[in-house]
């Protein structure tokens, strides 16, 4: 939890609709104030959630302590931001995030076959979930830095989340040899972790089927905003490699 992580409310902006009282898992806001949202429990608030925020329609929330670049979405003439990279915001309701987190969509084999099954996957899945009265939304990231890692809590590729939780029941890694070739280290991949197996990429029923269950399953402890991140020797040496490629250099040299 934060304690230099909050949010404030602009009244003047406020419209009074409720949904950050209501959508915040967390506590932070006085139900018993509702529809007007009284922070309560400041220190409750999850560091780098961006979640009330991110639902508020009049752009009325900022963050004491926010130094993310982060826009308030609702106002007028401010850039919309994509949802905060956690599940706090759709935890309740029947909205489906899914989401795919990944180095390279280029040369490793192994994010471009499993971004593939997943396409095919939610090609099937969301209208299914959309005529149920889902309101379902797919997003692929390109983790591109240490900082942006660091910002989603990212910690190995592929990274497949659904409503902010990850849908693999460990992490487990081995060698990729395609992502060594990009970065010049010798750098460990993602393997599919699942009650329903163990796989380099995922057979698309098995996928789908682990897909479907975090959507319409039990609600899961463990969304991605919370508790501790420090970015993997992994990802540190992968992001190093990629840049000291770019210079020209090796590994040593200023």
């Amino acid at each position: 939890m934060a304690d230099t992580w909050y949010p404030v409310i602009d009244y003047g902006r406020c419209t009074e609709c409720g949904l950050c009282v209501s959508r915040c898992p967390h506590c932070v806001f006085d139900r018993g104030k509702a529809p007007v949202p009284v922070v309560r429990l400041p220190g409750r608030c999850i560091d780098h959630c961006h979640g009330c925020g991110n639902r508020c329609p009049a752009g009325a929330i900022t963050y004491v302590g926010d130094d993310t670049g982060w826009t308030p979405p609702g106002r007028k003439g401010s850039a919309v931001e994509a949802p905060a990279p956690c599940g706090c915001s759709v935890q309740n309701g029947k909205e489906a995030l899914v989401e795919f987190l990944y180095l390279d969509l280029e040369t490793c084999d192994r994010c471009v076959a499993t971004a593939s099954i997943l396409d095919e996957v939610m090609a099937v899945l969301s209208p299914a979930l959309v005529t149920a009265g889902y309101d379902v939304e797919y997003m692929k990231t390109k983790i591109e830095s240490p900082e942006q890692a660091e910002r989603y809590r990212f910690l190995s590729s592929p990274t497949i989340r659904v409503n902010g939780r990850d849908i693999c029941s460990s992490l487990k890694e081995d060698v990729c040899y395609s992502c060594g070739c990009i970065s010049g280290e010798a750098v460990l991949c993602r393997r599919f972790t699942h009650e329903l197996g163990d796989f380099e990429v995922p057979p698309k029923e098995v996928l789908a089927e682990a897909v479907m269950k975090a959507i319409l399953g039990p609600a899961r402890d463990g969304c991605s905003c919370e508790g501790g991140y420090r970015l993997p020797e992994n990802l540190k040496a992968f992001f190093e490699g990629v840049e000291r490629k770019k210079a020209g250099t090796s590994k040593g040299e200023g």
